[in-house]
């Protein structure tokens, strides 16, 4: 089993505060295993059995508690007085108006909270209103290819290959057979697109639904607008409107089988709200979205970028310069880091290409080119880097 000490670590510094902490993520990328993990961690304290409960709703061994008055008292009843109680739920958003029951455990001062979830709806109106101050979110993402390199014997070269095709969902990482791991991550897809997505749709349509998130896959790297989209859809047969797209597109980001990545005018320093990118959680939707298509490597490489920049804390935009592009502008604690990303720079032209917009930066922060090829160079403030070695170092 993959440790995922950083996900670990951040829950061991929050434990036994008076704070509830919410773990987020795509389905099946980890979120309950790394709970578990944490309960082993405690158990290896000194911590009692008797003091953990765990709540799964997935499981119909709970089906009994149905409304958050039932999940209180459930876990009011088994709680040990004058100990800290370790209370873990998995897939709360199952219960109606579960922050109920949270807001009444939170307050007292023997439980420590803990609760996942598969999408962000959880995480809007009355909960944040009424745990304004009260919650932490931690996101959760699938392996890193740090993390999915400790599940293979291969090569750092030859895993990255096998990572680029198959992706980081923690279970689909044991699955050797095609045909399976396909089904598998298939699965995934559909539970999110039908449970967590259409389920909240009034008379909601899989068939647009599904396209567009092909479509994002395959636009991967591109800016795109909720008008574009609807327009190669009504033009490839499938009928819709800019008010449906730009809804469907919210689920599919609350639901984190994408993320959105907006622009940044570096000149002017402002936000810009007019096209974004869009990219998948992982490299498997590719396969289970798009079957044998043949991919644009650029663009899965950046996509590899933008999720671990996302996994190391940054806020993430692409950032917007006059005429020029950057990929990516990371920015966390108030400090930029650019980044430019290519396959390869080994010809001139090429290089000359990919660090234009650099040099139409002014300031003095970072600027990092990501590469597949090999080594490590500094020219005039501008670092060429090896994605892999990227990928490997520590945080």
């Amino acid at each position: 089993m993959v440790p995922r000490d950083s996900y670990l670590n951040t829950l061991d510094k929050l434990r036994n505060k008076q704070i509830i902490k919410v773990l987020t993520g795509v389905r099946r990328c980890g979120k309950s295993t790394i709970l578990q993990l944490h309960q082993e961690r405690l158990l290896k304290s000194g911590v009692n059995t008797n003091q953990i409960q765990t709540l799964n709703f997935e499981d119909l061994d709970l089906v009994s508690i149905k409304t958050y008055l039932d999940l209180y008292n459930y876990i009011n009843e088994h709680l040990i007085p004058n100990k800290m109680n370790y209370i873990f739920i998995d897939e709360i958003q199952s219960i109606p108006n579960f922050e109920k029951a949270l807001d009444s455990l939170y307050i007292k001062n023997n439980v420590d909270l803990y609760v996942t979830g598969s999408n962000a709806f959880m995480l809007s109106g009355e909960l944040a209103t009424l745990l304004s101050g009260r919650y932490i979110e931690i996101p959760i993402y699938p392996f890193s290819f740090k993390e999915f390199l400790q599940t293979t014997e291969l090569s750092k070269e030859e895993a990255f290959s096998t990572y680029l095709e198959r992706g980081g969902f923690p279970f689909a990482t044991e699955l050797n057979d095609n045909n399976t791991y396909l089904s598998y991550i298939q699965g995934i897809i559909n539970t999110v697109l039908i449970k967590d997505i259409l389920t909240r749709v009034n008379r909601g349509n899989a068939t647009l639904l599904e396209a567009i998130a092909s479509f994002l896959t395959e636009a991967n790297g591109s800016l795109v607008t909720p008008a574009k989209i609807a327009n190669t859809l009504t033009s490839n047969g499938i009928k819709t409107s800019n008010a449906t797209v730009i809804s469907y597109l919210e689920k599919l980001v609350n639901s984190y089988l994408f993320y959105q990545c907006n622009r940044y005018d570096i000149a002017g320093k402002k936000y810009l709200q007019i096209n974004s990118k869009y990219y998948p959680v992982d490299p498997a939707l590719r396969r289970a979205l798009l079957g044998q298509k043949r991919p644009n490597m650029g663009s899965r490489l950046e996509n590899i970028v933008f999720m671990e920049l996302k996994r190391r804390g940054y806020e993430v935009y692409v950032g917007s310069l006059k005429n020029k592009e950057i990929d990516f502008v990371a920015i966390k604690d108030g400090v930029k880091q650019y980044y430019q990303v290519s396959l390869t720079v080994q010809d001139d032209k090429t290089y000359n290409r990919e660090i234009a917009p650099f040099l139409e930066i002014t300031d003095n922060y970072r600027k990092i080119l990501l590469t597949q090829d090999p080594g490590s160079y500094n020219d005039n403030g501008i670092e060429q880097i090896n994605v892999i070695d990227w990928l490997l170092k520590e945080q």
